[in-house]
C-alpha cells in the first residue's frame, strides 16, 4: 500500500497572494485527496498554520514580511531533512522583502541551495503539452538571478556541464525519463553565426555540450519549439530571461518551478507575489494546484524502488 506523502507548504510573503492561492488550491478535490499538506508560516493570516514561525499583523511592514517568509523556508527545509515531510511547496516571496528581513539570497533557489549544501538547478516545467505539440516544455537555467552583463563571465564550461548533470538526474529520477534528451540554448543570436555575433557559443557552449553529452547550442528562436514538438525533454537556457520568457509565453499559469538537485522535491507556482491584486479574492490558483500535485507525484516516485521509479 502506497504511503500518503506529507508535503510542507510555506505561505510565502503574506502581503501577497500566497495565502489566497493556497486556500483555493486546498479546496480543489484533486489536491485535497492527493496528500497531507502541512502549512508553514505565521499566525494572523486567513489560514490556520500547522507550523507557526511567528505572527503577522495588519500593521506589519516589509521587513517583518521578509523575515517571516525566510523563517518559513528554513523550517520547511528542517522538516524535509528530518523526514517529517517528503517535499516542499513554496508560495511566492518578494525578493526585496526577503533581503530587508535579513536573508541575502536572490530567491528561493539560491536559499535552498545554501540551506542544503547542494548544487541545484532551476527548472520551469509545463504541466502538459501545448495544443498541437507533443512534449510539455521544460526549461532549466544555467545562470539564474543576475544582471545580463554578468552572464558571459558566469557561463563557464563547468557550470553548463554541472547543470546538464543535475538536469539529467532530475529528469530520470523525478520525472521517470530513462534516457533524457537535453538541448542547450545558444547565448547569442543565431548561435553567434560563426563568431559574427559573439564567440561564447563556439568557445564555451559548444565544448560544454560535447562534454556533457547534450545537443546544441541551438538558436533560441527555434530550440524551444523543437522541444515542444518532441525533439527534446528539456532545454538548458544560458540566462534567466531567455528561458523564462519561453516557458511563460508557452504555459503561464500552469507551469511549475522545480528545484532540481535537492534531496527532496521542491515545487512552486510560476508567478510572483502579485501584491497589486492581493486581498481582492481574484488570484488564480492554477499554478499552485499544479505545483502541489507535482510535488506529490515526485515524492511518491522517489519513495518507490528504483526499477519502478524510472518506468515511463
Amino acid at each position: 500500500m502506497r504511503r500518503e506523502p506529507v508535503i510542507a507548504v510555506t505561505l510565502g510573503d503574506v502581503r501577497g497572494i500566497g495565502p489566497e492561492i493556497i486556500e483555493k488550491a486546498l479546496a480543489d478535490e484533486s489536491v485535497r485527496s492527493s496528500a497531507r499538506f502541512l502549512l508553514v508560516g505565521p499566525a494572523g493570516t486567513s489560514l490556520r498554520v500547522d507550523e507557526r514561525i511567528g505572527e503577522w499583523t495588519p500593521a506589519g511592514d516589509v521587513v517583518l514580511a521578509g523575515r517571516l517568509a525566510g523563517r518559513a523556508i528554513e523550517r520547511a527545509v528542517e522538516l524535509a531533512q528530518s523526514g517529517a515531510v517528503q517535499g516542499i511547496v513554496t508560495a511566492p516571496l518578494d525578493k526585496a522583502a526577503l533581503l530587508a528581513g535579513g536573508y541575502d539570497y536572490p530567491g528561493h533557489t539560491e536559499m535552498l541551495a545554501a540551506l542544503t549544501g547542494r548544487r541545484v538547478a532551476m527548472m520551469l516545467a509545463a504541466s502538459e503539452p501545448n495544443e498541437g505539440m507533443i512534449n510539455p516544455l521544460r526549461v532549466v537555467l544555467a545562470t539564474t538571478h543576475m544582471a545580463l552583463r554578468d552572464v558571459p563571465e558566469a557561463l563557464t564550461i563547468d557550470v553548463v556541464t554541472e547543470v546538464a548533470r543535475t538536469t539529467r538526474d532530475g529528469l530520470r529520477d523525478w520525472f521517470g525519463i530513462e534516457q533524457p534528451r537535453i538541448a542547450l540554448c545558444a547565448m547569442n543570436p543565431h548561435a553567434g553565426d560563426g563568431g559574427r555575433f559573439g564567440r561564447e557559443d563556439d568557445e564555451i557552449l559548444a565544448p560544454a555540450a560535447r562534454e556533457a553529452g547534450i545537443a546544441g547550442p541551438f538558436p533560441a528562436d527555434t530550440v524551444f519549439v523543437r522541444a515542444m514538438r518532441g525533439a527534446f525533454d528539456a532545454v538548458i537556457a544560458p540566462y534567466h530571461d531567455v528561458g523564462m520568457t519561453a516557458i511563460k509565453v508557452a504555459s503561464f499559469g500552469s507551469a511549475v518551478n522545480v528545484t532540481l538537485g535537492l534531496p527532496f522535491p521542491r515545487c512552486s507556482p510560476d508567478h510572483g507575489t502579485a501584491l497589486d491584486i492581493a486581498g481582492r479574492g481574484i488570484a488564480d490558483p492554477s499554478s499552485m494546484i499544479e505545483a502541489m500535485l507535482l510535488a506529490v507525484q515526485i515524492a511518491q516516485r522517489v519513495s518507490q524502488p528504483t526499477a519502478l521509479r524510472r518506468a515511463p
